[in-house]
């Protein structure tokens, strides 16, 4: 019976020290979600506006830029899945994954090839694991991305998209992030960022005439888009990073939350396992005295006849 309550002591201790962990992976990640959440906030200006320009250029003008003409028969797409580098976030990388495998399936219906392009180890390992080829990947800053972090993500997917499909080039390209709506709500989702369009690109419901009005083009349309639709592909996938890293401090917060609660519930289930086995300790060692002093009584009043 004692080395059941040692077993059960020692448990206590290893769930203990496991609870504290997660406690503290809780409290990190909850003040991480509000540096993320700024972020997005302090991004979204010059994304709002770089989107009302661009949109202004692509609807005001008749250039048949690549990055803005729909081709006539797509064969070929490039999608950039976000995943993390880290786990402990719950559902958080499986998720954005399946919603890319959808997209995936969806593109293949339309005839067209896929090409992945993938940020963060979870999905990286997800795609080696399954030996599946991936284009380009990226890892190490998925938690708090940087401008420069896009920035070097844009460069093979604008470059990949101005090529002829014939030399390995794209027609669409298309991001899967997660986003976020609240501390306890984020979603998979997708969308196309090129080639262009208003319905696509427009962060208010702002219509054509509204827009037209605000900008002359010098010293041409097209190499106005030349110059700002790398700007606007790089500010996309800035702020995708930005909702998928709060989307995961969020996760990874409602995950060591849930982890916490049931260490707590599991300690008090060991604990009353072990307070009822020293109970019972306690209680043969109560009747294995009153034993023995049944029998010396015993043998005392054997003597004494």
């Amino acid at each position: 019976m004692g080395a059941q309550l040692r077993v059960y002591k020692r448990r206590i201790q290893a769930v203990t020290a496991t609870k504290k962990i997660t406690k503290a992976m809780e409290m990190i990640a909850a003040s991480r979600i509000v540096k993320a959440q700024r972020k997005v906030a302090a991004s979204m200006p010059y994304a709002t506006e770089l989107t009302r320009a661009v949109t202004a250029v692509a609807t005001g003008s008749n250039t048949n830029h690549p990055l803005t003409t729909e081709a006539e028969s797509p064969a070929r797409a490039a999608v950039l899945l976000l995943t993390s580098d880290r786990g402990l976030a719950g559902g958080y990388s499986s998720n954005a994954i399946k919603a890319a495998e959808k997209l995936r399936e969806r593109l293949a219906a339309e005839g067209k090839e896929v090409d992945t392009y993938i940020v963060g180890r979870k999905g990286v390992a997800y795609y080696g694991f399954r030996e599946r080829k991936v284009s380009e990947s990226w890892t190490g800053f998925t938690d708090s991305p940087e401008y420069s972090d896009a920035k070097k993500i844009a460069e093979p997917l604008i470059a990949s998209i101005q090529k002829d499909t014939a030399e390995g080039g794209v027609d669409e390209l298309h991001i899967v992030f997660t986003e976020f709506v609240s501390m306890m709500t984020q979603n998979a989702v997708d969308g196309r960022m090129l080639p262009l369009s208003l319905d696509q690109v427009a962060e208010e419901d702002t219509k054509k005439d509204e827009i037209l009005p605000l900008f002359d083009f010098e010293p041409s349309a097209e190499d106005v888009l030349d110059a700002l639709l790398p700007r606007y592909v790089e500010s996309r996938i800035y702020n995708a990073l930005l909702q998928a890293a709060a989307s995961e401090h969020a996760a990874r917060r409602r995950a060591m939350k849930s982890a916490t609660d049931n260490a707590g519930d599991l300690i008090k289930s060991l604990s009353r396992l072990a307070n009822a086995a020293r109970q019972a300790e306690i209680t043969q060692e109560i009747s294995e005295i009153v034993g023995g002093a049944g029998a010396l009584a015993d043998a005392s009043a054997g003597s004494d006849k």
